[in-house]
């Protein structure tokens, strides 16, 4: 936080979470319980003040903005092709920036989208490779011949669309949502503007993931992953990522829940950072000191 808001005593004076919400052609490939429709629903909640996003942002003190994303036009099947192409890729990405106010000091990440994790998990084999196995998990309640079936539909993907460029526009345009590139857009555009941020579960982290292509791990140095996503890919996405996160509470709720809970740590280091005396202060000397 000091660092990068270049402050000896930084501060959240105005925090900032943004959640943005996306549909996925996947879905066509019976990889959620869950149709799509449900995503309106979740975003409706939100914008009523009934989610536990919500709840959590007048808790820690942060503005929440919940931005939906082409709701009733869902990102084309990634099993037949890629899911946008690069304008509406760049597009997406920048409703990121958009969304983060001029006087923006702290930002955290989350996203809203069934069938989101189904496109992080291709992101992440698409950005580090490995296996498709690895990768995925049970999202929003799959068995395990779901996650099977779901490993299967992202290998399909990936061999159809192969060689994607290492590159974040590629990758996004090949696996990722409307939801997960704004995502993307607002990590960037937050380095650019050195506003400290921090990330939510999986699918969020997959979506930073992206900008990291061409091994540059550099890019998310002004960021954080908040929790461990009992997601199964998220441990690997964090080693690889080389970031620890912060807290593990088994949470899966997504809508950037994980990242305002982590957000309380935050604002209780910048307490004790800026309100602790020095032993000179306190007038501890070395011989009074244990």
């Amino acid at each position: 936080m000091a660092g990068w808001r270049r402050s000896e005593h930084p501060d959240i004076k105005h925090g900032q979470c943004l959640v943005f919400a996306g549909n996925h052609g996947v879905l066509a490939q019976a990889v959620s319980p869950f149709p799509a429709e449900v995503t309106a629903h979740m975003v409706k909640n939100a914008e009523t003040g009934g989610s536990a996003i919500n709840q959590l942002c007048r808790v820690a003190g942060l503005e929440l903005t919940i931005t939906p994303l082409q709701l009733e036009t869902p990102t084309r099947d990634i099993t037949i092709g890629p899911a946008m192409d690069r304008d509406e890729v760049l597009a997406a990405m920048n409703a990121g920036p958009e969304a983060i106010a001029d006087s923006c000091d702290y930002l955290i990440l989350g996203d809203m989208g069934v069938g989101n994790t189904t496109a992080a998990s291709a992101l992440c084999l698409g950005r580090f490779s490995a296996d498709a196995k690895g990768w995925v998990g049970p999202g929003m309640g799959i068995d395990d011949d779901g996650i099977a079936h779901k490993a299967a539909i992202i290998e399909k993907a990936a061999a159809f669309q192969h060689p994607v460029d290492d590159h974040a526009v590629a990758l996004l345009a090949a696996f990722g949502g409307y939801e997960l590139a704004a995502i993307a857009g607002a990590a960037l555009a937050a380095r650019s503007r050195s506003i400290p941020v921090m990330l939510d579960g999986f699918s969020t982290t997959a979506a930073a993931a992206t900008l990291t292509a061409n091994g540059q791990l550099d890019i998310l140095d002004h960021a954080m992953i908040s929790h461990m996503s009992p997601e199964p890919g998220h441990l690997r996405l964090a080693v690889a990522l080389r970031k620890e996160p912060i807290i593990d509470l088994k949470m899966r709720l997504g809508e950037a829940s994980g990242a305002a809970v982590a957000s309380l740590l935050v604002r209780a280091a910048c307490a004790m950072h800026n309100g602790m005396a020095t032993f000179a202060e306190a007038g501890v000397t070395a011989h009074s000191a244990p």
